[in-house]
């Protein structure tokens, strides 16, 4: 492809004018060159950034968005929203969730999410029974990625029993069963299957302790290691605070104290929530170099509670940011929410920034530029020779940019409404997003409005 040449674009060194860029016929970012001459570049006006990575995602989830919102008392109000996620789940088919998925990843993309790692547990039939390829539903989320151009990271998940301590899962959990060698073949077969895809990693979901018994964690920690000693491990942790005390009546201590004292958690790991940490959890979750996978939006839908970012940021945590069940599908969004539950329940203003006069927007799309990418087990988050080219063209003329200048214009995109200024959206050096529409909208929303208008009648 011809080379690019940005009008204004934020790269390593920080903001740069007249940015010539080259993208391999592979799809990362060669040569950057500040000041480059634009004669036979294809010019991209407007402020250039990086994609964003999702770190967090349950796509099937994005089709219950809306239909979970009654009442129920606070003692029953996560378990409420299970139980009707298991009945919505109940028919859920491999082409109901390449639909809502592709619709999924079109909008996250037409928002900036440029990546997203599906940690991804809907396995078997309805019956609890493996399809005829077992990791069937996993292609269906590969395939959604593939039609709509988003980079994806597949997280097969091992769930294995039903609460600390059980001997089994329950009867409406046993689409999300497998052991701990079927789920790595689902691994191993996904890694054959996306080989030589730069937009794609494969890496291992451990679904929560709760779900995952001590032996069975080890073993698939350790078979994984064995085999792809770099691939990325989610796992559920400290999300709710009956969570917590279970797992203190359980074993004597809290998840994430647990988790620290018999895994090998580094930098391979992301801690999904993480909400509910002593101070000296924070500081031991920091110092082990796993990403916090945050998602402030589902955590405020849910009523989780809200992660301690100021203390954990202060001993140099790292974090990334997802949208787990999708009741957004905007960076900003998620960002701006992690900011104002900081604010909120600490009577502070802009507490990622810190104490210096320091963009809170830069700030926020930095930890999880960073976060993101290591979350995802791939080369993103930059504009930067070898990296993915992954990028975000935000529109200068928007009502809300009009005025901005680099580091205002990350604030205003990041804080001033729902209105996105996201024109252009580029993955892998291909254009997936153009003035403001995704290539294939039309299509995948015809699509998705069938399927949405069958599912919203099983709720």
């Amino acid at each position: 492809m011809p080379d690019l040449h940005f009008d204004l674009a934020l790269i390593p060194d920080g903001w740069a004018r007249d940015v010539r860029v080259k993208v391999t016929g592979g799809g990362d970012f060669g040569e950057i060159l500040p000041g480059g001459h634009p004669e036979g570049a294809r010019r991209v006006a407007g402020a250039v950034v990086p994609g964003v990575p999702n770190v967090h995602s349950h796509a099937f989830q994005r089709a219950m968005a809306g239909l979970t919102e009654c009442g129920s008392t606070a003692e029953y109000g996560f378990r409420s929203w299970r139980d009707q996620m298991y009945a919505f789940l109940a028919r859920l088919s491999p082409d109901d969730v390449h639909v809502v998925a592709s619709q999924l990843y079109a909008e996250m993309l037409r928002h900036g999410y440029t990546a997203v790692a599906e940690f991804h547990y809907l396995r078997n039939d309805p019956r609890g029974r493996p399809y005829a390829v077992p990791h069937e539903m996993a292609l269906r989320l590969h395939e959604a990625a593939t039609a709509t151009g988003i980079g994806l990271t597949l997280l097969p998940a091992l769930y294995r029993v039903a609460d600390f301590g059980a001997d089994a899962p329950l009867e409406e959990q046993r689409r999300f069963v497998a052991t701990v060698d079927e789920i790595l073949g689902d691994a191993a077969a996904l890694g054959r299957t996306v080989a030589g895809n730069g937009d794609r990693s494969v890496g291992l979901a451990l679904h929560s302790l709760r779900a995952v018994p001590p032996g069975d964690l080890a073993g698939a920690v350790d078979a994984l290691g064995a085999t792809d000693p770099a691939a990325p491990i989610h796992i559920h942790l400290a999300e709710q605070v009956a969570e917590v005390r279970a797992c203190l009546s359980w074993s004597g201590a809290s998840p994430v104290e647990w988790l620290l004292d018999h895994a090998p958690v580094d930098g391979r790991w992301c801690a999904v929530h993480a909400t509910h940490m002593t101070g000296e959890e924070t500081r031991a979750l920091a110092a082990s170099g796993a990403v916090a996978g945050l998602c402030p939006t589902t955590e405020a839908n849910l009523g989780d509670g809200v992660f301690p970012l100021a203390s954990y940021l202060v001993a140099g945590g790292r974090w990334g940011v997802g949208s787990d069940s999708h009741v957004s599908v905007s960076p900003a969004a998620d960002l701006r929410m992690l900011e104002y539950s900081q604010r909120l329940t600490m009577h502070e203003r802009n507490v990622a920034g810190g104490r210096e006069a320091h963009s809170t927007g830069r700030a926020l799309l930095e930890g999880a530029w960073a976060g993101g990418a290591q979350a995802s087990g791939r080369r993103l988050g930059a504009i930067r020779p070898g990296f993915r080219a992954d990028l975000v063209v935000l529109d200068t003329g928007h009502p809300a940019l009009v005025g901005r200048d680099e580091d205002q214009l990350l604030d205003a995109w990041i804080f001033s409404g729902e209105d996105t200024p996201v024109r252009d959206v580029m993955v892998g050096g291909a254009w997936v997003v153009l003035d403001g529409r995704h290539r294939g909208q039309e299509e995948i929303a015809t699509a998705h409005r069938a399927v949405a208008r069958k599912l919203a009648a099983v709720l």
